[in-house]
């Protein structure tokens, strides 16, 4: 693998944070295309999984209700198994008018129940629309996801309609995780897809924005991650690329092999800007910290021609 090889063969991830909300807790697994895992939960027990084939995103939803018997937290558990069916079957044999949770579970259910047809998403989406009309953290989950299915699972994307509602979720709960994860899911829209603003510079001034308004430091350093892949993407001044990507390192808390992409990173556009003390740093933390594999030759390559960059300026060679 070649030097350009370090960067092109990453993949813009996010990280989702672990969260302790109390003993009553709901985890609800969702997650973009382009994320990743990387959570232990509190209560590993208590979760839904939606989406299939995207990526594990561990969020927990926070429940004051004492521990329920009545076949929600199966359903949720066969969801977790990644068995919508059988987590639809337990939701049907519920009886009584559903209380927002199993509505919330309902919903969540239909969107992963296969095959996916756009009428259920679009019954799901009426159903998180009515639950989003509450005050509790039942409507700020159900407000997110239907934001979410207006980016991602709708056959026909709306990124206007699902900007709009994580704007509107924000405005109305701004401290709710479920609207702090909002911002960075609408940084997403506003880096590649919203129509305005058009420049690239404009889209990441946008994106960059919005980090003021995130108080949960390990969503801040997601949105620090997709601020600097689409500045490489968009082939912005390295040193504001360098600028996010030290602040997702500052942060850390990256599981998988991202903390591993985000070395090589560090070290290769930082020599790439000149910056070479940073990119030795990176290039041996990576050597360093890291199982050998075959980017590690690379790397070490690297660090040779760092070596002749370095004698040169030194010598005051061009």
């Amino acid at each position: 693998m070649g030097p350009m090889g370090l960067i092109s063969s990453m993949r813009p991830m996010i990280q989702s944070p672990e969260r302790s909300l109390g003993s009553q807790v709901i985890l609800v697994v969702e997650a973009f295309a382009s994320t990743m895992s990387g959570v232990s939960a509190p209560l590993p027990q208590w979760r839904c999984w939606f989406g299939a084939g995207l990526c594990c995103v561990l969020l927990p939803l926070a429940r004051a209700a004492t521990p329920v018997s009545d076949g929600t937290t199966e359903a949720w558990q066969f969801m977790a198994n990644q068995l919508p069916r059988d987590a639809y079957a337990r939701l049907g044999r519920i009886k009584g008018a559903p209380t927002r949770e199993q509505a919330l579970a309902s919903a969540v259910v239909a969107v992963d129940y296969q095959p996916v047809t756009q009428d259920r998403l679009h019954d799901a989406e009426a159903a998180f629309a009515q639950l989003a009309q509450g005050d509790d953290e039942v409507a700020d989950a159900a407000a997110y996801m239907q934001a979410r299915l207006y980016q991602v699972h709708f056959q026909q994307p709306d990124y206007i309609r699902a900007a709009a509602l994580y704007r509107a979720l924000a405005e109305r709960h701004p401290a709710s995780h479920w609207a702090q994860l909002g911002l960075v899911k609408l940084g997403l829209l506003e880096l590649y897809t919203l129509p305005e603003p058009a420049a690239p510079a404009d889209r990441i001034a946008a994106a960059m924005a919005l980090l003021g308004r995130i108080h949960e430091e390990k969503l801040q350093r997601d949105l620090h991650l997709q601020i600097a892949h689409a500045g490489t993407f968009y082939e912005q001044p390295l040193d504001l690329v360098l600028a996010h990507l030290k602040e997702v390192d500052r942060i850390g808390g990256l599981v998988g092999q991202v903390p591993e992409d985000l070395a090589i990173e560090l070290g290769e556009l930082s020599l790439r800007a000149g910056h070479y003390a940073d990119a030795r740093k990176y290039f041996e933390i990576y050597l360093r910290d890291f199982t050998p594999n075959l980017r590690s030759v690379t790397v070490r390559r690297r660090l040779e021609d760092l070596a002749v960059l370095e004698a040169k300026a030194k010598e005051g060679r061009p």
